[in-house]
């Protein structure tokens, strides 16, 4: 069965890293072409080197290729601002979009929490890398409770591994993976901290997630964040448990108080992840930037196989 024809727009760090995944693994997915703005950039040169058709004018000159007409799924690996406008053409254009930026126009993706639900929405937002790291341990620790009042997520990424987009973006990297912490992770109140750490020689992406929840035992817990752990693993290798699972259990006598929100009784579970990006073009220590570029990719791939019947 022939491949589904993809575009990505933005020829940067991301973008190409997702280039070069896309060309080196997937069963099921063609690259027809690269956009940028940018001539000279590295991606659009190495797409050149690859065969891949290069648009330096944006998505105009895209759209002007007579290639643009058999695409069917466009990853935007831009920014949140532009994205507005790559919406719009591609609505117009009948092309499925895979949102790589913080815009979350279209509803917040997370593969192996939700891609099920939204396999018919024509945009799915990837939230953060933050998001992609965490959320899917928000959400193993509210399956298994009855509430989760409150998750918190402190991301940790080398200051080498951020380029313009994403310090451009670091406003709406919080308000977005906070939001994502509660419509995905199911916590009633969420909070994201991003880190940008210049140590030397650059640190692999580190993730602490806390979570307060109600009516589950710390077993229950460790064994859906276990779980979880190695389905994420299925498309992100080097996604891993830094250590077991940390536990404090507050009582009535001893309520855990959360400024703004009160006091709770209930579990406070502390989880230390490691993500090592596969260096298909990023570096190792770059995770954050490849767990991004991996979820949109095993995102496309199902909505390939399911949407436009491309072979898995």
């Amino acid at each position: 069965m022939a491949k589904t024809d993809c575009a990505i727009i933005g020829s940067g760090n991301i973008g190409t890293d997702l280039m070069i995944k896309m060309i080196n693994t997937s069963t099921n997915l063609n690259l027809a072409m690269l956009v940028g703005i940018e001539e000279s950039s590295e991606g659009l040169a190495m797409a050149r080197e690859r065969g891949v058709i290069s648009c330096s004018g944006g998505i105009t000159e895209a759209r002007d290729r007579p290639e643009w007409q058999g695409v069917r799924i466009v990853f935007d690996a831009t920014s949140a601002g532009a994205h507005a406008k790559h919406h719009e053409i591609c609505q117009a254009d009948g092309k499925q979009l895979v949102d790589l930026t913080p815009a979350a126009i279209g509803p917040y993706c997370v593969p192996v929490v939700n891609l099920e639900a939204h396999l018919e929405q024509s945009n799915v937002n990837m939230v953060t890398c933050g998001g992609q790291a965490t959320i899917p341990m928000v959400y193993a620790v509210r399956r298994v409770a009855e509430r989760l009042p409150y998750a918190e997520i402190v991301a940790s990424v080398a200051s080498k591994s951020a380029g313009p987009g994403t310090r451009a973006n670091i406003d709406e990297f919080t308000e977005t993976t906070s939001r994502g912490l509660e419509k995905v992770g199911g916590a009633e109140s969420g909070k994201a901290i991003i880190v940008l750490n210049p140590a030397e020689p650059p640190m692999i992406m580190r993730d602490t997630v806390y979570t307060l929840s109600i009516g589950a035992e710390p077993e229950a817990i460790a064994a859906s964040v276990q779980e979880m752990v190695a389905a994420v693993q299925q498309y992100v290798p080097g996604y891993r448990l830094k250590q077991e699972v940390q536990f404090e259990r507050f009582g009535s006598n001893d309520k855990i108080r959360i400024p703004g929100m009160g006091e709770y009784e209930g579990i406070k579970s502390t989880i230390f992840l490691e993500v090592e990006g596969a260096g298909h073009y990023l570096p190792n220590y770059a995770g954050n930037l490849d767990i991004m570029t991996s979820a949109a990719l095993a995102t496309a791939e199902r909505m390939a196989e399911l949407k436009f019947g491309a072979a898995a």
